[in-house]
């Protein structure tokens, strides 16, 4: 059995995601989630053979890039085999038998917290409690049998925890998607499936070096789904840039490359994989 690592509890949309991208890209409906603390622990815990694989958050298309794990990749040698995108659906649950008139606190994630403020905000008995995870504010509430008080998690956690659904789907923007990459240096990428590319990579500080990159890109018909800067630590005003490119043709990829490395100081392929539909 596959031990994944996820940042979070057993319940969470980490959980969610690991489950979904191993069933339906490798057949395994059983996987054994290792729980993490941090992002930075996923590493830990495949570096430490706690973990052969780890499922990482990355974007959000509501709330955006999660910044710090850009930088994960780049420092660490496990590389992207895949990604998954998951809608992100919040639900009000608490102990069997209550109401939603009977809660006078909600504990959860503080990002789910401003996923839902609308939902709360003709709700001024309840109060918002930014807690560590969605998935442990519902172990906990369940655990300890505490009444009164709420969890918003994933359905998957009301399940695991035997909690009560009192309000499904009370994100405010229903079109919440996650994007998430597995890291599995045991999983080989059929080459005949690889259309999407994880790259980093710094340029001379010179006027117009990145638009010649793109340009050239272009050219080979390089689709660019995302690009994210971020500051090279001890060169001011300098950046290692995170591209994200989808392509038809593995060829023409490979030839697109090879027209922008002269132009390219550093450079880093994070991973190469079959993109989600």
């Amino acid at each position: 059995m596959r031990r994944v690592a996820i940042q979070g509890y057993s319940g969470c949309f980490h959980e969610e995601a690991a489950r979904r991208f191993y069933s339906t890209s490798t057949g395994e409906e059983n996987v054994e989630i290792v729980e993490c603390d941090t992002f930075e622990g996923l590493y830990s815990a495949m570096r430490e053979g706690r973990a052969d694989a780890a499922v990482m958050a990355i974007e959000n298309t509501v709330s955006g890039g999660l910044i710090p794990n850009f930088d994960l990749l780049r420092k660490n040698p496990q590389k992207v085999k895949g990604e998954v995108f998951l809608r992100i659906e919040q639900n009000l649950m608490a102990i069997p038998g209550q109401k939603i008139e009977d809660l006078h606190e909600v504990r959860t994630h503080y990002m789910a917290i401003n996923q839902t403020r609308e939902f709360f905000a003709s709700m001024p008995h309840i109060r918002l409690v930014e807690s560590e995870d969605t998935a442990k504010s519902a172990a906990q509430i369940a655990r300890e049998g505490i009444k009164g008080v709420g969890a918003v998690a994933s359905a998957l956690a009301a399940k695991l925890y035997g909690l009560e659904i009192l309000a499904p789907g009370i994100e405010t923007y229903k079109q919440n998607f996650t994007r998430f990459l597995i890291m599995d240096d045991g999983m080989e990428v059929d080459e005949q499936k690889i259309n999407k590319a994880s790259l980093c990579f710094t340029l001379p500080h010179t006027p117009g070096s990145l638009a010649h990159i793109l340009t050239i890109l272009s050219f080979y018909e390089m689709n660019l789904t995302r690009i994210q800067s971020l500051p090279i630590p001890g060169k001011e005003w300098q950046y290692f840039f995170y591209a994200d490119i989808k392509f038809a043709s593995l060829k023409r990829y490979r030839q697109a490359l090879a027209a922008v490395r002269p132009l390219i100081e550093e450079f880093q392929i994070l991973g190469e994989y079959s993109a989600a539909l």
